[in-house]
């Protein structure tokens, strides 16, 4: 970066100081700062690796937790099987509407899994590409599968790379109900995560990481219609979304934004010096836990005074559920703040029980069962 490009970009700090790509919205409303997160009750044994949870038809959850899909069943969850285990880790699920279950798997593809048959079907390319990095996956009424790859050609667990390298490759991919015909929708997507179509199938939502958005866009006879941005700065990189129940969405927020990390992607020079001397656990990164290593960045406000770290502090990881209403405004919102318990939210689904949400920074499986607005 020579002194040029310092100089241009010193001067549009200051003429644009507060643009939209760089201010960090406060949380307040209905966002405003709570530790109702840590009120939930862990679902059994830890889970290290839970990624994400759906509710099934019969009132059991699917749960991918790291190579395997597991099914809970019972009054309290207790109950587990193994659904499948596949050659590399589990991420997001979905149920097709004639019953299969719908698996992204990091470095294969989409698989289907029918109860009535042993062997799941894939699919593992799209436009010639490998579809390495799927994320999510939905299902409209009709049948018709739409899933987001985060980055083409990379792995999930490289997500901190994407963001520090500030790409924006990843895919939505839509195919038929027997993972036949697939097609590219949308490309160049920073970081796409989560992926929903509401429940009259007349709208697709869908969040991109890297950019801290919620977008819509309308589906119908000519295929996915133009996008309209529901939430265009959030404070957090969203995650999964998936429907609460009664039209709206259950968001995850999987980590905070914070001004030093926005300021190290500022940075190239020493941005790209971090990534090539040292280990990506002791980035100026989101984390999805933290403050178990005496190596760990930090700000000077998220040192520990007599043995406690404030919740207001700046946070190395956090944990954040947001109640989307049928038009994608929050409504409510559960916290664990800096110091707390569960961190790293990728998703949550209702279920007659009341909310469960994946902490993957956890590594637990919680259940919610207080008022969610």
């Amino acid at each position: 970066m020579g002194l040029f490009d310092h100089l241009l970009r010193d001067i549009r700090s200051v003429i644009d100081r507060d643009g939209g790509q760089n201010a960090i919205p406060p949380l307040d409303g209905a966002l405003s700062p709570n530790d109702r997160l840590d009120t939930a009750v862990a679902i059994g044994e830890p889970l290290p690796g839970v990624d994400d949870v759906i509710a099934s038809g019969d009132g059991a959850l699917y749960v991918s937790v790291g190579r395997r899909v597991l099914k809970l069943a019972g009054d309290d969850f207790s109950t587990r099987t193994i659904v499948a285990e596949f050659e590399d880790d589990a991420g997001g699920l979905a149920l097709h509407p004639d019953g299969r279950l719908l698996v992204c798997v990091a470095g294969r593809g989409l698989a289907a899994i029918d109860p009535a048959k042993p062997v799941p079907r894939w699919l593992e390319a799209a436009d010639g590409s490998p579809l390495a990095g799927l994320l999510s996956v939905t299902a409209a009424p009709d049948g018709r599968v739409y899933m987001v790859e985060g980055s083409t050609g990379r792995r999930p667990d490289q997500w901190r790379h994407d963001l520090m390298e500030k790409r924006a490759g990843g895919r939505l991919v839509t195919c038929g109900a027997r993972l036949d015909n697939p097609q590219v929708l949308l490309r160049d997507l920073p970081y796409p995560y989560g992926i929903a179509v509401s429940a009259d199938g007349n709208s697709l939502w869908l969040t991109e990481s890297w950019a801290h958005r919620l977008s819509r866009f309308a589906l119908g006879g000519n295929g996915l219609g133009p996008r309209e941005i529901v939430a265009g700065n959030m404070p957090g990189y969203p995650a999964r979304l998936h429907p609460d129940g009664h039209g709206g969405f259950l968001l995850g927020i999987f980590a905070r934004r914070t001004h030093l990390i926005e300021f190290v992607l500022k940075e190239d020079d020493f941005r790209e010096e971090m990534m090539a001397t040292m280990p990506p656990d002791y980035w100026v990164a989101p984390a999805l836990t933290g403050g178990s290593d005496c190596l760990e960045p930090m700000q000077i406000g998220g040192v520990k005074a007599l043995g406690i770290q404030k919740p207001w502090a700046p946070p190395r990881s956090y944990g954040l559920l947001v109640h989307l209403d049928a038009e994608g405004d929050a409504s409510d919102s559960l916290h664990s703040r800096a110091g707390g318990r569960f961190h790293g939210i990728t998703a949550a689904c209702a279920t007659a029980s009341g909310i469960v949400i994946a902490a993957r920074g956890a590594g637990r499986l919680l259940l919610y069962t207080g008022d969610l607005r």
